[in-house]
This record gives structure tokens, C-alpha cells and sequence, in this order.
């Protein structure tokens, strides 16, 4: 049975400073209100620079409270006002010397649903997260939303199948991922991945990326952010690889019934096999 739920996610290049990326991301969830979106998601950490290009204690300042830090709070007024769900990625601090890559779930209401905290923590070249982040400890948690129960998982994970298996076990149908991810070989694997991982898991992807050159590296985000469904093809076209855009695509839930019916992956897992994968 059809069941159609308009998503949107936006895609943009950092301005220079919170406010200004805060303003854009509000005026971005009000157009997709207006457009009839009843979901959006941003990008990674969004209302900041990619700061993980140089490891500088300068940046812990980027952190915040969540659920009870400004921005938190200032989109759960907007979600409420506009009645979106709203997936919010932003810096986390819980306490001194705790810091995390999150990602807070507010409902169409305005409630806080809880959050996700990145598990895959990268420490290469031009992505020095461990000097930032510890490695999330909440699990994968799946928030039963107003359009549906929505997953989160958050760039470098999507290299690691295992949360987006948990994901689905746990019932999701909409996973968002926010990311900055810039050129070289992830733009070859991001339109790889995350669309095996939606047939692997019969569910449908946000795939969300930045664009543009920003202060701290000389490599480029290249955006390309995507729907994609649960047979690995895309819902419209792909963003532009250089400019800001809001993407809002209709998409039919009732394909993942479909397609978990004529591909039977859950019912033919076999768990009790897979032991020696937790061992290794």
C-alpha cells in the first residue's frame, strides 16, 4: 500500500560564521515546509566549519548542550511553528572533556525524540575526529516520528555496515546521514555505499554532503546529496556537486513492504552464524 512521505535535506557551504549558517538552515526548513516537506535533515555539524581539517583546541568551542544548548532549543520552537521533523547534526559537549559528533531527532511537535551519537571516529589526513570526538555510546537508536521511524547514521560510518543492519532491525525506514565528506576516493564510494546499503537493509537513505572550500583545508566538499530507495536507485536527481540546494523528494513507504516481500533478507539472516564477526 502507497504511503507517501515528502523529504527534504539541504546541502550548503559554510558562510563564515554560526549565525549566518543557523539563519540559512531556518530559512531552508521553511521553504521545504512550504513545499510541503514533512522531514528534513542538515549537514554534518551543521552550523559550524568543518573544523577537522587541523587539530586545534580552538575548536571545542563550536560545542553545545544537547538537547538543552541554544540550537537545540531554537529548532524545536521552528519544528513545532512549521510542523517538520527535523534532523539536527550538531557538536556536542555532555561534560568536561566529553565531546561528541550528534544528532538530534525533534518531532513535528517540537519534542526532542533523543539522539544519535556517531560511533566511527576517523583519524587521517585532512579528518582528525579523534581529537574532537569520543566514539558514540548510545547505541542506534531508531525515533518514532510523525512521518515514520527514522534512523540516523553519520559519515564515516557509512563505511561499516553493521549500523545500518542494527538500523533496520530496529525498524527503520528512513535513515538520514549527514556528512562532509570532500573529493578524491569518496566521491567514487559515496554513490556506492550508502545506495548497497539501502538494498542490503530495504530502506530508504538520506545521503547529505557539504559543498565547497572552507578555512582550515584546500579540498573541496563536492554536495551530490541523494534519496535513495530501498532497491538502490535514486528518488530524483542528485544535488549539484558545487552549489547550495534543497532537495524535496516524495518518498513512498509502501515500497519497503514491497521490496522486503520479493527480497526476503530478514528472513533469511542467519544470526546465529554470524558470531565469530563480534569475535574478530
Amino acid at each position: 500500500m502507497s504511503r507517501v512521505v515528502r523529504a527534504a535535506l539541504f546541502q550548503t557551504a559554510w558562510t563564515g560564521d554560526a549565525a549566518s549558517m543557523v539563519a540559512a538552515h531556518e530559512k531552508a526548513a521553511r521553504e521545504a515546509a512550504e513545499r510541503g516537506a514533512r522531514i528534513i535533515g542538515f549537514q554534518e555539524v551543521f552550523n559550524a566549519p568543518y573544523f577537522c581539517q587541523v587539530q586545534d583546541p580552538e575548536h571545542y568551542r563550536w560545542a553545545e548542550p544537547v538537547p538543552d544548548g541554544p540550537t537545540t532549543q531554537r529548532f524545536r520552537a521552528l519544528a513545532k511553528e512549521l510542523g517538520l521533523v527535523i534532523v539536527l547534526p550538531v557538536y556536542e559537549i555532555e561534560s568536561a572533556g566529553f565531546y561528541y559528533n550528534t544528532t538530534a531527532v525533534i518531532d513535528a511537535d517540537g519534542s526532542y525524540l533523543g539522539k544519535y551519537r556517531k560511533h566511527h571516529i576517523p583519524q587521517v589526513h585532512g579528518f582528525w575526529e579523534k581529537f574532537y570526538f569520543k566514539p558514540g555510546n548510545l547505541g542506534f537508536p531508531v525515533f518514532d516520528t510523525a512521518v515514520g521511524k527514522v534512523g540516523v547514521y553519520i559519515c564515516y560510518d557509512r563505511h561499516f555496515p553493521e549500523g545500518w543492519r542494527a538500523l533496520g532491525l530496529a525498524g527503520a525506514q528512513i535513515v538520514y546521514n549527514p556528512s562532509a565528506t570532500s573529493r578524491g576516493l569518496s566521491a567514487y564510494l559515496w554513490q556506492l555505499e550508502q545506495p548497497a546499503a539501502a538494498v542490503a537493509n530495504e530502506y530508504f537513505i538520506a545521503a547529505i554532503n557539504r559543498v565547497g572550500v572552507e578555512e582550515y583545508g584546500d579540498d573541496d566538499f563536492y554536495g551530490s546529496s541523494y534519496f535513495v530507495d530501498p532497491r538502490g536507485q535514486f528518488v530524483g536527481e542528485l544535488a549539484s556537486d558545487t552549489a547550495p540546494e534543497l532537495l524535496v523528494r516524495d518518498l513512498d513507504l509502501g515500497l519497503i513492504d514491497q521490496v522486503r516481500q520479493q527480497w526476503a533478507f530478514y528472513r533469511d539472516r542467519r544470526p546465529e552464524a554470524y558470531g565469530p564477526l563480534t569475535e574478530a
